[in-house]
C-alpha cells in the first residue's frame, strides 16, 4: 500500500494543471491569501475520500479475494486502463505547447471563495480514487499506517505548499521563478500528461492484475 500511495502522490502533485492555476493564483492582488484557500480545499478533498473509504472499511484491510477487495481491484484496473487509453489518446493528437486556457486569464482577480472552489475541481480526481482504492488496504490499528496516510496526503499537495511557502517568504524571487516555471509548464504540458497519466496507468494495471491473480 505504501509504494502505490507514493506513486500516486507523485503523479497527483506534478499534475500540470492545477499547477498552472496556482500560480496564477499567487500572482494576483491577495494571491498567498487565495492560495491557502485552495490549499485547504484541496486537502480537505484529499481527506475526505480517505475518510470516506475508512469508513466503508471499518479501519481493517479487506479480505484478499473477497468480493469488496475484488471490486477495489477492479476499479483501479479500471482506472489504470482509462489513464493509459487517455495517455495514448493524447500522445497520438501529438505534444506542442499550450497556453493556460483564456478562463485562467481572470485568476488574479477572483475571490478566496473562487480559488477554494478551484481546489476542488481542480483535483486529478481519477488519480485521487485510485489513492482511495488504494486505502482499503489500511489497517487504521496500526501508527505506521496513519503515518503512511498522512504522508501521501502531505506529498499530494507537496508542489502547492512548495510555491504557498516560497511565495510567502520570498515574493519577489517567487514571482521570477514561477512565471518562468509557469512558462515551461505549459511549453511541455501535453508530455507531462502523458507521461503520468501512462506511467501511473501501467502500474495500477499491473499491480491490480496481480492482485486478481494471485
Amino acid at each position: 500500500m505504501v509504494l502505490d500511495l507514493i506513486i500516486i502522490g507523485l503523479a497527483i502533485t506534478l499534475g500540470p494543471l492545477h499547477n498552472t492555476a496556482f500560480i496564477l493564483l499567487l500572482s494576483g492582488p491577495g494571491g498567498v491569501r487565495k492560495g491557502v484557500a485552495f490549499i485547504l480545499a484541496w486537502l480537505v478533498c484529499l481527506v475526505v475520500v480517505i475518510a470516506a473509504v475508512v469508513l466503508l472499511t471499518g479501519g481493517k484491510p479487506l479480505i484478499h479475494k473477497s468480493a469488496p477487495s475484488t471490486v477495489a481491484l477492479a476499479l483501479k484496473l479500471l482506472l489504470g486502463l482509462g489513464m493509459v487509453l487517455y495517455a495514448e489518446r493524447k500522445r497520438r493528437r501529438g505534444a506542442k505547447p499550450r497556453p493556460s486556457p483564456k478562463r485562467f486569464a481572470r485568476l488574479d482577480n477572483v475571490s478566496g471563495w473562487f480559488a477554494a472552489a478551484l481546489g476542488i475541481l481542480l483535483q486529478p480526481w481519477a488519480m485521487v480514487a485510485a489513492g482511495g482504492a488504494t486505502v482499503v488496504q489500511a489497517n487504521m490499528s496500526s501508527l505506521a499506517t496513519y503515518l503512511a496516510l498522512i504522508g501521501y496526503v502531505l506529498l499530494a499537495t507537496s508542489s502547492l505548499l512548495a510555491m504557498e511557502l516560497y511565495t510567502t517568504f520570498r515574493p519577489t524571487a517567487a514571482a521570477t521563478t514561477l512565471s518562468g516555471l509557469r512558462a515551461w509548464i505549459e511549453g511541455h504540458q501535453d508530455q507531462a500528461i502523458v507521461s503520468l497519466s501512462l506511467l501511473l496507468g501501467l502500474w495500477l494495471v499491473g499491480q491490480s492484475l496481480y492482485g486478481l491473480v494471485s
